[in-house]
C-alpha cells in the first residue's frame, strides 16, 4: 500500500483540484498537519474527512502504509518528505511513497505573491503607506535606467526587471480606481489587438509589414487625438526630439519642419537627430554608445 503525499499550491483557488487528487484524497485515511489548510471547507463539503495532526509520528505513518493506504494533505511542511523517507528506509519492507499534484502554478503565478506581499507592505509599513504616484516617479525612472544599464553590461538583469514590476505593482496598489489587474487587462488588449496577425485572420510575411500594421493601428486608436497625445515630454531630450519627429512625420508633417529649428547648439543638435533619424538610427543609443566608449578609455588612461 502507498503513502500518498497530495501537494497544492497557495496561487490556486481552494477547492480546484486535479481528478488524480480528488480520487487520492477519497480512497483511504487522510492527514494533514494543518488545522487552517485552506482545502478543508472544500474536502468537508465533498464528504471527506481529514485528520489534523500538528506533530505527526511519522514513522507510525509509514508503518500504517505498509498495509493501507494513507493520504498526506501536505501544507507548508517542507520537512515531511524528507522525515517519512528517512522512516521508510528504516523497515525491511517499506512502502511505496508517491506524489500528487492536486494543483500547480501555472506561469505568472508568482505575481500574485508579489500583489499579497504589496497589500501587506501597503497596509501595515510606515513608508509604503505613505507613497504616492508622484513621490514614486523617480523610482520607476531610476529603476528603468537600472534595466538599461544590467542589458549594457549582460548582467543582473532579473533583478533589476524585479525592482520594475514592483513599480508597476506599487502603483498599482496605490491607485483608488484601477488595480493591477486592470492594468493587466489594458496591456492584454492593446497587444492583442495589434498584433492581428497572431490573434486575428491578418497575414504578414515579414518584421517589417508587423511593424507596419503596428503603426497604422495606433494612428487608428489615435485619431481624434491631439498629434503629440501620448508623447511624454519628460523624457530625455534626444529621445524626445527622435519620437517628436517620428510621429509628426508619421502623421504627414512635411520633413522640411525639421529643418532649421532652434539657435545655435540646440540647433545642431536637433539637426544631429534628425540625421540619425533619417539614417536609421536611434540617436540616444548612438549618444549613449560613444559615452560608454569615453568611459572606457578615461578608466583604460587612470590604470596606466
Amino acid at each position: 500500500m502507498p503513502l500518498v503525499v497530495v501537494t497544492t499550491s497557495p496561487r490556486v483557488a481552494p477547492g480546484v483540484l486535479s481528478h488524480q487528487a480528488w480520487r487520492t484524497l477519497s480512497s483511504g485515511r487522510v492527514l494533514t498537519a494543518s488545522a487552517d489548510h485552506p482545502q478543508l471547507p472544500y474536502l468537508a463539503e465533498a464528504g471527506i474527512e481529514v485528520e489534523v495532526v500538528t506533530t505527526p509520528d511519522h514513522a507510525a505513518l509509514v508503518r500504517q502504509a505498509v498495509d493501507d493506504t494513507v493520504v498526506w494533505l501536505a501544507a507548508e511542511d517542507e520537512g515531511f518528505m524528507r522525515a517519512v523517507g528517512h522512516a521508510a528506509l528504516a523497515l525491511d519492507d517499506p512502502p511505496v511513497i508517491e506524489v500528487v499534484p492536486g494543483s500547480y502554478d501555472l506561469p505568472g503565478a508568482r505575481v500574485l505573491d508579489l500583489v499579497a506581499v504589496m497589500d501587506r507592505l501597503r497596509t501595515e509599513c510606515p513608508w509604503d503607506r505613505k507613497q504616492t504616484h508622484a513621490s514614486l516617479v523617480p523610482y520607476l525612472i531610476e529603476e528603468a535606467y537600472e534595466v538599461q544599464h544590467a542589458v549594457e553590461q549582460g548582467t543582473g538583469l532579473r533583478e533589476e526587471l524585479g525592482d520594475v514590476l514592483l513599480q508597476v505593482a506599487f502603483h498599482s496598489r496605490v491607485a483608488d480606481d484601477f488595480d493591477i489587474d486592470d492594468v493587466a487587462d489594458v496591456i492584454v488588449g492593446k497587444l492583442v489587438r495589434r498584433h492581428p496577425h497572431v490573434f486575428g485572420d491578418v497575414n504578414v510575411e515579414s518584421a517589417d509589414e508587423v511593424n507596419t500594421n503596428w503603426e497604422a493601428i495606433k494612428a487608428t486608436e489615435r485619431a481624434g487625438k491631439d498629434l503629440f497625445d501620448g508623447v511624454p515630454m519628460g523624457q530625455p531630450a534626444l529621445s524626445l526630439v527622435a519620437q517628436l519627429i517620428r510621429r509628426a512625420e508619421a502623421e504627414g508633417a512635411p520633413e522640411g519642419l525639421a529643418h532649421a529649428v532652434g539657435q545655435g547648439v540646440a540647433r545642431e543638435l536637433f539637426d544631429l537627430v534628425r540625421r540619425a533619424q533619417e539614417a536609421g538610427l536611434d540617436p540616444e543609443a548612438e549618444l549613449r554608445g560613444a559615452a560608454l566608449a569615453y568611459r572606457a578609455r578615461v578608466e583604460a588612461w587612470e590604470s596606466r
